[in-house]
């Protein structure tokens, strides 16, 4: 095992006095190819190009001597340490921090970035990424080759965002681009690249002296709780949105960061823009203007980003990007298989009748899914006199495709 290992961070200003003591008595010298280029690697050290930091890690793990990994950035914020400290390697680690990419790029910006979220994009995380651009109006994304700029800018087709591309930031060839992001992807751009995507509609600023970093979960103020009573939306909504059926259906939901949620026959936005409120991403489709515009008021009045498609479902779907959760508000039977034939890991909807909810629960079955029902009955009670003030029946039905788990 290497008698010690040391972790250095370089974001292209000169090493400091500990990392150049480090380097300059180690060993083994583990980084990328601009890394062990730098002036202070030792000639007779043994050099290891950085790839696969695992296969690294069990290199550094069979070294005697002292090792030195050199990194970008905060080698501790998504980066190396995790992997060199894992248990399987049995390392100590001392880490030398530099200031991280996502520091430098905002600072580059002048940009405050405690109400960023900080997300990494590869190829297998690229989607999930894009919905959180999508659903928060300040992000900052550690790219990769395959999921950089371009890409993320081509999948956010039809929302409006600005990026703050920042190319080999400390470097000789830094250099700090903005753009519209329809106009992203008719550049080429050079890695490694740090981008702040920010915007949106109704974009609610923070005030000074929040006291968490990322999404402030309490603000913009809303009323605590979710599935909100229907006075607090300030229109009348039917049946299909009362309050304990979208408790129900948004229970279903399970909406979480980094997903994209279909909402269809939006009505209201009730739900669409409390799903939104779990920091999902939402698309609420109707093809009544007035209930579009009705789905942007309740998004701003919740302090949320979604996007609103006006259109008839079954056809508008086909031009919208893959969902992982569907809510169908209405539509009938051709946009239950419709949704289902797009394979998203649930689909929730109600039924007004038992012969209606038979019905959605073929259709899902026949597309493969395992099917749920209940019958939901609330009654709202007047609690001056304690008597019945609405009453509500309907069935609720849900599909879960079996490889998505529970």
């Amino acid at each position: 095992m290497a008698d010690r290992v040391t972790v250095i961070g370089w974001d292209g200003s000169p090493l400091g006095d500990a990392a150049r003591s480090a380097l300059a008595g180690a060993t083994l010298v583990a980084g990328a190819a601009h890394h062990l280029a730098l002036a202070g690697v030792p000639a007779d050290a043994e050099r290891v190009r950085l790839g696969s930091i695992g296969l690294a890690a069990r290199r550094i793990a069979g070294h005697r001597g002292s090792a030195v990994v050199l990194a970008d950035g905060d080698p501790g914020f998504f980066g190396v340490v995790r992997t060199l400290r894992a248990p399987e390697h049995g390392l100590e680690v001392e880490v030398v921090p530099a200031v991280s990419a996502v520091a430098s790029a905002f600072a580059r910006a002048g940009m405050a970035w405690d109400d960023a979220q900080v997300v990494v994009a590869h190829r297998r995380t690229l989607r999930r990424v894009v919905n959180v651009c999508r659903a928060h109006t300040k992000v900052a994304v550690l790219t990769s080759p395959g999921a950089g700029p371009a890409e993320l800018a081509l999948l956010l087709d039809g929302v409006h965002r600005t990026f703050v591309i920042c190319q080999e930031l400390g470097t000789e060839r830094e250099k700090v681009t903005v753009l519209t992001s329809d106009k992203v992807a008719d550049h080429v751009w050079r890695d490694p690249n740090v981008v702040i995507v920010v915007g949106g509609v109704g974009t609610v600023v923070s005030p000074a002296g929040g006291w968490i970093a990322g999404r402030d979960p309490g603000y913009p103020p809303a009323a605590r709780g979710w599935a909100l009573p229907t006075e607090e939306y300030g229109i009348a909504l039917d049946e299909g949105e009362s309050t304990w059926l979208r408790a129900a259906q948004l229970a279903r939901i399970g909406a979480r960061t980094g997903d994209l949620i279909w909402d269809i026959g939006s009505g209201s936005g009730a739900l669409a823009a409390e799903a939104a409120r779990f920091g999902a991403a939402v698309i609420a489709v109707d093809e009544e203007p007035g209930a579009c515009a009705s789905t942007a008021a309740a998004a701003r009045r919740a302090g949320v980003q979604l996007q609103v498609v006006q259109g008839r479902a079954p056809h508008v779907l086909e031009r919208l990007p893959e969902p992982d959760v569907v809510r169908i508000g209405g539509g009938g039977i051709d946009v239950v298989i419709a949704c289902a034939d797009r394979r998203p890991e649930r689909i929730v909807t109600h039924a007004a009748t038992r012969d209606e909810a038979e019905a959605v629960g073929r259709a899902l079955a026949e597309g493969g899914y395992d099917v749920e029902c209940a019958l939901l009955q609330s009654v709202a009670l007047d609690t001056g006199a304690w008597s019945e003030r609405e009453r509500s029946v309907v069935f609720l039905v849900s599909g879960r495709r079996p490889e998505s788990g529970p």
